[in-house]
């Protein structure tokens, strides 16, 4: 491989590595070369001339093979549903396969389109450019650069560029070919996408995976080459088709696939299932470790007809989550609901997968184990029937102690896994090995997740506030009246109960001086600031718990009423006995009172109010920005929104493990850390703890086992700031001096357009790192200038870097309007405009709010030739650019729009290029032209014409009629169809729209398409 060698040299290297050659037989990796694709009329994802020969073959006789082929293609045809629906109906055919009745009378037959026990006995064949009709007419063709066939099945899709392009480009290729306007029915089948390059190698995923969750392998290889070794790896038969039986899941509505860390993790844990040995399978906090389970439990019950799993928690909050992920993917959960009903659904052997608190094998009563195994033993309850698997959730928690021993003795033969997301404590390190057995495969910890960006890494600040003692002579005062009387025992034990309630227990004034610092951080903190992230405070107690949410609900704040209490307490008004003596509220009472009146202001009880808390916290966190918690949801609890946790209680070892790591979850690109203020001071020595993590709060941990948890956020802030700025200048180094506005656009976009610029791809991917490196470098210097000195700047390198900036940003917004991309562009950035806001300067957000709030499209067709006055200083310097930006915006929206009425926007594009021609021609004069363009937008924002016949007086029928060639008759007949057949709710209901399709079809002429009527009016609101 040499560096900048051309796309189709790597293309070609890839088919010889896969193929052998292209003679048609098999070879390299044990595929075969079907050809080169780009001219071949009818490619489709499944191919009757390569399936029917195989089927044939395995021995199903002519109708049945032509009938489930029939079947599989109807399938993979997407009518009416989405392509997440449409996939996982065709996964399901592949991977079970279909039934299908010879004939009258006869008995079904089940045909199996794949051979997943024998890869090799499988016709796998690689073709390459395979050109693809898009689903729109008027859109271009796709053609994937080699598609993975099986049995004449498209299962695989590969996206290659050259080793100096990223391979992101083709990740963005690949997402593109899957919008409903191209190619997405040809990924109905597709199993796994691929993208790569010689520099970086393979990236992988499941379809509709949005660019920053695409995976990269890890494995051990002698091959040098990342694409080489990449490929060898994920696209040897054996494991391609492996992955697809085994380790990918449809998950509430989302494909997943696995990461090499579940892969390795499941395939040792299989060996260890043929050997009937148990162990221990540790997988660090946030990667996965639910899914292991899901994904080993379907295969377990799939190669052992007689064998059960039963999933053990102790925490109801894991329970429930079990029964979460294990539901989402399709799996039935038991849960048990008593002790009793655990020993029922033991004994009921069509509950193939069982979960259950640990609790529930016995209570408090010494006796009761005994009992239950006599009754067992007696046959009053049931024996547990079939061959048990016992997955322990938190390990490292439910390995011992009487209910671990009741397990063992009521399934005596089990199997024991041990799943685990923290590093196993050296005191009861060697306990834990005993228990369950060794570790099964390689440990995979925090630091290696953090690298393969699997989860973010945290970053630390410690906050101290001081309690002092303001009168020690009026407290000795109040000692003195109140213990006259007593012995001297007794003052002593008074004295030293009030020195313990002295240091475990806050005063007022240090709860609100946090609850003031939690308020300030919602206010400057960007992604706070931006309701995109939320936080979570831990309480030292129950009582401190609620006298910070009545701080925070009473502090006139934006939190007021954006913060839940989640405790494990439970009003019992039982529990109040004994507690009044007239001296005033005890903190029983007072938690009771805080909770009833919580309670009963939201009209609900606490089980409802927590479940709308936590769902909120996920799903809506501008409306909920914090949980004060205490024990609770500290583990087991998933909300990538979560991005601070302030602790303000006596941690240590696992808990406090685990407690961190709620922040460390993956969440868009305005989330690069999980941040943990530190109120206890539990980590004393920060710079000893990167090193070794055995020390202070970490002391029970093995060094190896918590390696690279943490870091210090003032250092790498400023590593961080300096890489940010080295990168952003280096990518400015090569535009031409003296690098003004002129030679920036040049640069970085197409000064006369991009369809006649043949370095347009070059230029796009320039502009996807210009993007990227400005919001790096914005993001780097706000973390420095919330501590600039503990970050090593001073105030005149502070300036500077201000300044450098603001310049990054606003370079940034002129050439992202300039080139068309201002509107794909915003999810790249979607919290910049707080951190401008925060920490660069106040005056800015007029700008930014402005350039937000209405775009340049709206500009244009409020203002006409007047619309340049508004613009920025870095556009608006010259005409050209002015236009180019216009023009390539103007493009981007009738792209974006040609759907809800395709001919009208195919006219409206013809008269955008027509004006552009003529700007070009200088055939019209500059002022006219923006009044012609202004004319233009209004069209184009209208969606459709301006003179139609009376009866055409919608915007729905409007889009009919242009599309039906104005043919009025015609057009109110489609209208009447729609309106008569189209019921509630039919977008993306298959059923709903397929009748509604046929409905159309009565009426409908040649050459006319009902799949074309029916995007129509998809996309128009009054159907």
């Amino acid at each position: 491989m040499t560096i900048g060698q051309t796309e189709r040299a790597t293309q070609n290297r890839m088919i010889t590595q896969m193929c052998g050659d292209v003679s048609g037989q098999v070879g390299g990796l044990g595929w075969r070369y079907l050809g080169d694709w780009h001219h071949r009329e009818g490619n489709a994802n499944v191919e009757p001339t390569l399936l029917r020969p195989w089927l044939l073959a395995q021995g199903y006789g002519y109708d049945v093979v032509t009938k489930a082929i029939a079947e599989l293609q109807r399938a993979s045809r997407m009518e009416g549903v989405k392509l997440y629906e449409a996939n996982q109906a065709t996964y399901g055919m592949l991977r079970y396969g279909v039934q299908v009745t010879p004939g009258p009378g006869e008995a079904p037959v089940t045909v199996r389109f794949v051979d997943w026990e024998t890869p090799t006995a499988n016709d796998l064949g690689v073709a390459e450019e395979v050109a693809v009709s898009a689903n729109n007419p008027k859109a271009y063709n796709k053609r994937p650069d080699l598609v993975l066939y099986v049995n004449g099945i498209a299962l695989g899709v590969v996206e290659l560029k050259k080793s100096t392009v990223e391979v992101g480009e083709g990740i963005r290729q690949t997402l593109d070919n899957q919008r409903p306007e191209f190619i997405r029915h040809f990924f109905t089948t597709v199993q796994l996408t691929f993208a790569g390059n010689d520099a970086q190698g393979l990236r992988y995923a499941a379809i509709q995976t949005p660019q920053p969750y695409w995976l990269a392998w890890k494995e051990d290889s002698p091959l040098a080459s990342p694409l080489a070794r990449d490929a060898a790896q994920l696209m040897a038969p054996g494991r391609f088709l492996e992955i697809i039986n085994d380790f990918i899941l449809f998950d509430a509505g989302i494909k997943k696939i696995t990461r090499h860390n579940q892969y390795f993790a499941v395939k040792a844990a299989q060996e260890s299932v043929h050997a009937r040995q148990g162990g221990i399978i540790w997988q660090t906090q946030g990667s996965g470790k639910s899914l292991i389970m899901v994904m080993l439990a379907r295969w377990i019950r799939e190669a052992l007809p007689d064998a059960r799993i039963l999933v053990v928690t102790d925490r109801k909050e894991l329970d429930e989550q079990i029964e979460t992920v294990f539901g989402n993917t399709g799996d039935k959960v038991r849960r048990a609901k008593s002790g009793a009903d655990l020993l029922a659904a033991l004994a009921d052997p069509s509950e193939r997968i069982v979960s259950s608190l640990v609790h529930k094998f016995g209570r408090r009563e010494e006796d009761e184990l005994g009992a239950m195994v006599a009754d067992i033993q007696r046959g009053q309850i049931g024996a547990p029937v079939g061959e048990f698997f016992i997955f322990i959730d938190e390990a490292h928690r439910t390995q011992s102690g009487k209910l671990a021993r009741a397990m063992r003795t009521i399934l005596p033969r089990a199997v024991f896994f041990g799943f685990t997301g923290t590093p196993l404590l050296k005191s009861d390190k060697q306990t834990s090995l005993e228990t369950f057995g060794p570790y099964i495969g390689k440990p995979y910890r925090f630091n290696e997740a953090v690298e393969d960006e699997v989860v973010l890494d945290l970053r630390y600040e410690a906050r101290d506030i001081d309690q002092r003692i303001t009168s020690p002579a009026r407290i000795d005062e109040w000692f003195e009246a109140k213990t006259q009387g007593l012995t001297p025992v007794a003052k002593a034990t008074l004295k030293q109960r009030w020195g313990t309630l002295q240091r475990v227990l806050s005063s007022k004034d240090r709860l609100e001086q946090i609850a003031n610092d939690i308020i300030m951080d919602m206010e400057l903190k960007p992604r706070l600031k931006s309701g995109r992230g939320n936080a979570m405070l831990v309480a030292g107690s129950i009582p401190e718990a609620c006298r910070f949410f009545e701080i925070f609900r009473n502090s006139g704040s934006d939190l007021a009423g954006k913060c839940a209490i989640v405790t494990s307490y439970m009003r019992n008004a039982s529990e109040l006995t004994g507690e009044e003596s007239g001296m005033g509220e005890t903190d029983k009472q007072y938690v009771y009172r805080v909770y009833e009146r919580l309670m009963t202001d939201q009209g609900t009880d606490e089980e409802a109010y927590e479940t709308e808390a936590l769902r909120q916290f996920r799903k809506e966190p501008a409306r909920m920005k914090l949980l004060i918690v205490v024990s609770r949801l500290l583990t087991g609890f998933d909300a990538p929104t979560a991005t601070y946790l302030y602790i303000d209680k006596q941690m240590r070892d696992h808990g406090l493990f685990q407690a961190i790591c709620r922040v460390n979850r993956l969440d868009g690109d305005d989330k690069d850390f999980g941040y943990i203020v530190d109120y206890k001071d539990l980590f004393k020595n920060i710079e000893t703890a990167v090193n070794d993590y055995t020390s202070q709060a970490f002391d029970a941990f093995d060094a190896e086992d918590v390696d690279g948890l943490i870091s210090n956020r003032a250092e790498k802030a400023g590593a961080d700031l300096t890489t940010a700025r080295d990168a952003w200048f280096g990518l400015l180094d090569p535009v031409e001096q003296p690098k003004g506005d002129e030679q920036i656009f040049a640069y970085f976009s197409s000064p006369h357009g991009w369809e006649d610029d043949p370095d347009a791809d070059e230029k796009s991917r320039r502009r996807q790192a210009l993007y990227k490196l400005a919001g790096a470098y914005a993001r780097a210097f706000a973390s420095v200038a919330e501590d600039p000195a503990a970050s090593g700047v001073n105030d005149l390198e502070l300036g500077q870097y201000r300044g450098e900036v603001e310049r990054a940003i606003a370079i940034r917004d002129a050439v992202r309007l300039h080139s068309g991309d201002a509107v794909d562009m915003k999810q790249y950035e979607p919290a910049m405009r707080y951190l401008i806001d925060t920490y660069i300067k106040a005056d800015d957000s007029d700008v930014i709010s402005h350039l937000e709030d209405i775009s340049l499209i709206d500009l244009v067709a409020a203002k006409g030739s007047d619309a340049t006055e508004d613009l920025p200083e870095t556009l608006k310097g010259r005409q050209e650019n002015v236009a180019e930006a216009i023009e390539n915006n103007v493009r981007r929206l009738i792209i974006d729009e040609n759907p809800v009425n395709p001919k009208f926007y195919d006219q409206m594009s013809a008269l955008l290029s027509d004006l552009v021609q003529k700007r070009r021609d200088d055939a019209i004069a500059y002022a006219e032209y923006l009044e012609q363009i202004a004319d233009l937008v209004r069209s184009v924002k209208t969606g459709h014409g301006g003179s139609y016949p009376e009866q055409i007086n919608t915007p729905g029928k409007k889009a009919l009629y242009d599309n039906l060639d104005k043919d009025e008759d015609l057009t109110l007949k489609v209208d009447r169809a729609v309106r008569d057949n189209a019921e509630l709710n039919f977008r993306g209901n298959k059923m709903k729209e397929r009748k509604l399709s046929r409905a159309v079809q009565e009426g409908l002429p040649p050459p006319y398409s009902p799949d074309t009527i029916i995007d129509i009016i998809r996309a128009h609101d009054e159907y």
